[in-house]
């Protein structure tokens, strides 16, 4: 397996740690800790998790925990290192730099097994992937048989994930890729062009700086069946420490119930407080399309509780990419995560 399939993802799987993190014993911006490591400070057991990017609202039910002392009261100080476009997220969970770290793609998990990396999934926060594939309205790009043989503009990384997909599923060839480079002029200079993005974030800033709405193609609801913000742990940690495990899982439920359904300015205010870069419109935005493409919450959520992972889910995955050739066909691809931790239907009346 290509080293670069773990290291070279935008917000799938890199991030930069911040300056600061957050922590939430303090519900304020602390250093982390040197050794990243689990220990006891007045009675709560102290726990950082990584991040995938800056903060934003697709983080937000673990903000949300951190604000309203729903980590504190499941007895852990959860500190929170933001990603950001550098870091390698695959060296911060296999090195013990963090104990729990968000991936956003199913590919991440399998190319820890492939590389026999000791770390797997224990929750997936996001039922649907929120990738989508952008386009003009009226263009004739508006649906995934339409833009075969056309140009797309895709970021690098995106050739060993979704992009692979899409050439096994729907016959696109790398040929038509063009160099995305999360700068919305080239898509807004040209009708025809069609673009990655996020459904919480591309649409957004395309309809602000060129005042047209896009047409928007979510992946997820064409057979794309990868998790998202799925949380990684060391299977060591699992194996010693599954109280712990099940204490991060169970209050991140609660943090995700809260701010999708409930007042959600708690987890906003200290997303704020880390990205200076974020605004409240596009906070709210982001939310509204979480709720309205069933991010969050939708299929075996609705009925297992969010966070919510499925061996039937995962199996369909796994065949859905057995001819893009990124993984061996005998790939042992259950290790790549646990069901230990999600299913209980946790937390499920905080659902309005």
């Amino acid at each position: 397996m290509r080293k670069t399939h773990l290291i070279g993802r935008r917000a799938a799987l890199g991030g930069m740690a911040s300056a600061g993190a957050l922590s939430a014993g303090a519900l304020a911006v602390g250093a982390l800790a040197a050794t990243g490591r689990p220990a006891f400070s007045q009675g709560l057991t102290k726990v950082t998790f990584g991040t995938d990017w800056l903060a934003q609202a697709e983080h937000g039910g673990f903000y949300q925990a951190v604000a309203t002392g729903l980590y504190a009261k499941a007895g852990l100080d959860v500190t929170i290192r933001q990603g950001g476009p550098q870091a390698n997220v695959a060296q911060n969970i296999a090195a013990g730099v963090v104990d729990f770290q968000m991936g956003s793609e199913a590919f991440f998990p399998l190319s820890f097994v492939q590389e026999k990396i000791p770390v797997t999934t224990v929750a997936a926060y996001f039922q649907k992937n929120p990738r989508v594939l952008i386009s003009h309205p009226g263009q004739g790009n508006d649906t995934l048989e339409q833009i075969k043989g056309k140009p797309v503009m895709i970021s690098a990384s995106a050739r060993t994930g979704y992009w692979a997909w899409l050439k096994s599923r729907y016959s696109y060839t790398d040929d038509q890729i063009r160099p995305y480079t999360f700068n919305m002029a080239p898509f807004l200079a040209d009708k025809k062009a069609v673009q990655q993005g996020f459904i919480t974030s591309e649409p957004y800033s395309i309809e602000q700086e060129g005042k047209i709405k896009p047409h928007l193609i979510l992946i997820a609801d064409h057979g794309f069946e990868s998790y998202s913000t799925m949380v990684h742990a060391q299977v060591k940690t699992v194996r010693e420490r599954p109280k712990l495990v099940q204490a991060f899982v169970d209050a991140s439920i609660e943090g995700w119930y809260s701010y999708i359904y409930g007042d959600p300015k708690p987890g906003n205010d200290l997303i704020l407080k880390e990205n200076r870069e974020m605004t409240q419109d596009r906070l709210a935005n982001s939310i509204t399309m979480m709720k309205q493409y069933g991010i969050v919450d939708s299929g075996d959520s609705l009925t297992l509780g969010v966070g919510a992972m499925t061996e039937a889910r995962w199996g369909a995955f796994v065949t859905s990419i057995k001819d893009t050739g990124l993984y061996p066909a005998d790939i042992d691809w259950k290790q790549a995560f646990t069901l230990e931790f999600v299913n209980k239907r946790h937390a499920i009346d905080m659902r309005k």
